[in-house]
């Protein structure tokens, strides 16, 4: 009850926020081309980069999509930078945030740009011959860059001043949003009710196999009536046809960071993990296979690595000698920031590459069917 009581002023202010946008009291911008929202309602880890660079696999293997110009669009999460910036290959986690990068270094084809302003980066994206005259795009006046025919915003459900065309909202399995509560009691950064605003509802981090009632279940706690399993779709409760999808992490084998890297450590039996994610549960889980974690250090989300960081590994190395050093990719974007790696790390340090995949080929199949077959009706819509 006390809870309640004090996060009433949040609540309250989420409300009217919500409501002012609802009604048009406030401005909503809308984008010249077709948008695609990946989003949550909580504070991290439902896997909104591995869920984004999907969505890009879907688009860049797909007929309609394959030879158009895809550009996704972040805010560049605790980047150092300022404005609108187009993200390089070669860049740095400082100047882009270690999402944007990571992003770019998979799709070197696609264009990723950082921009808190939302609205004015898409506008930049569609016309980029306003690099050259716009302030906020100065560090970008030199870049190349087509014109986009589509973009991903990545983490943009929060940020209404820009309706995005299709909205795919993500709910961590472990962790059901009827079962949280606001920050900072719990994760939820959102209201629950937003949900009405989802095109695509994906549980992620789910076990590799879910039964039907299960999934009857989860549908139930967004308020969708009539879920079939079948055609993945529900009804909401202002009579909305929505679609509830489910996906699981898909690890893949330890692969170097460095040239220097020694490939016999990955087969140690022995391994160091550290990590700077929401949860490193299913990443444990997963190398706990293969290896025995003998020491493990986790860090808070987005983690700016220093060379104390660097000093606890190699302490950690020094006592066991033998062990592999393994982090995610997310984090392998920060620790190259840092510079100056000792030998002894760069031989036995590894990345644990990662996809999300769904449930069943059926459910991936009427995801790419109703995100392309959506993204055919843009024009008609606007």
């Amino acid at each position: 009850m006390l809870d309640k009581i004090i996060l009433a002023p949040y609540y309250l202010t989420l409300k009217l926020r919500h409501y002012l946008y609802d009604h048009g009291i406030r401005k909503v911008s809308t984008c010249e081309v077709p948008t695609i929202c990946v989003g949550n309602i909580t504070a991290g880890g439902t896997g909104k980069t591995p869920h984004t660079e999907m969505i890009l696999r879907t688009l860049l293997k797909s007929d309609e999509w394959a030879y158009e110009d895809i550009a996704v669009l972040s805010r560049g999460h605790l980047r150092a930078s300022r404005g609108f910036q187009i993200v390089k290959r070669d860049g740095s986690v400082k100047e882009y945030g270690d999402e944007p990068l990571q992003i770019k270094k998979k799709f070197p084809g696609v264009t990723v740009a950082v921009d808190r302003h939302r609205v004015k980066g898409c506008d930049l994206l569609c016309h980029p011959e306003k690099l050259k005259t716009e302030k906020r795009a100065r560090k970008s006046a030199s870049e190349e860059i087509a014109p986009a025919d589509l973009i991903v915003l990545d983490d943009a459900f929060q940020y209404r001043a820009l309706r995005a065309y299709y909205n795919i909202i993500l709910v961590d399995f472990n962790r059901p949003t009827y079962k949280d509560k606001l920050l900072p009691f719990g994760r939820l950064r959102d209201l629950p009710e937003r949900f009405s605003a989802a095109d695509i509802i994906i549980v992620s981090k789910c076990p590799a196999y879910l039964e039907d009632s299960k999934k009857i279940e989860w549908a139930q706690t967004f308020g969708l009536k009539d879920y079939d399993t079948m055609t993945c779709k529900g009804t909401d409760r202002k009579g909305k046809e929505k679609i509830l999808l489910f996906t699981t992490i898909w690890y893949s084998a330890l692969n170097p960071i460095f040239e220097e890297a020694d490939p016999r450590y990955a087969y140690s039996q022995k391994l160091i993990l550290f990590s700077g994610i929401a949860k490193d549960t299913p990443l444990r889980m997963y190398l706990s296979d293969e290896h025995k974690i003998v020491k493990r250090f986790c860090f808070e989300d987005h983690h700016k690595y220093t060379k104390y960081d660097v000093r606890r590994i190699m302490n950690a190395v020094r006592e066991h000698p033998t062990a592999v050093v393994a982090t995610t990719e997310k984090d392998c974007q920060r620790i190259l920031d840092l510079g100056n790696i000792p030998h002894d790390l760069k031989v036995r340090l590894f990345q644990v590459p990662i996809e999300v995949g769904f449930l069943s080929e059926h459910e991936k199949e009427v995801f790419e069917t109703s995100l392309l077959e959506a993204l055919r009706n843009f024009h008609t819509d606007y």
